[in-house]
């Protein structure tokens, strides 16, 4: 089965929307709301309408898999809760204040510090998860 990002971006006014490259799919899904898992059921709901369409009209729909993807901005504001600016900056490699653009719409990240970010949060995770207590 196909997999397809997903984006999830948050809006200046607060609420999230996802969509998927328009070139991924001969047709577009999109979903809002106030929260990421009110946009991912209005996402889905969308994918499903989509699916119930096709098939009634002509029969054809590849079903696919979403990865849910985030914008790199909405990601740093949504996990502020569990990561501080200085402590991803320790993780990614990425100085704070950068991170703080990036957190306040100021600038985007390259592609190239985007890797950098998902590399040391992925690596973070990787070391958490293989970490046991006694």
């Amino acid at each position: 089965m196909k997999e397809i990002d997903a984006i999830i971006e948050q809006a200046s006014d607060g609420n999230y929307s996802i969509y998927h490259d328009a070139d991924a799919l001969p047709y577009l899904i999109t979903g809002t709301g106030k929260t990421v898992e009110l946009a991912k059921a209005d996402f889905l709901q969308g994918y499903e309408d989509m699916k119930q369409y096709c098939l009634e009209h002509d029969g054809e729909f590849e079903d696919v898999t979403w990865c849910w993807s985030y914008d790199t901005a909405t990601f740093l504001r949504d996990y502020a809760f569990a990561f501080s600016l200085a402590g991803l900056s320790r993780i990614t490699g990425v100085n704070q204040g950068i991170l703080s653009h990036y957190v306040n719409g100021t600038s985007r990240p390259s592609a190239k510090t985007i890797s950098r970010i998902q590399q040391g949060i992925s690596s973070f995770a990787r070391n958490l998860t293989e970490m046991k207590f006694v």
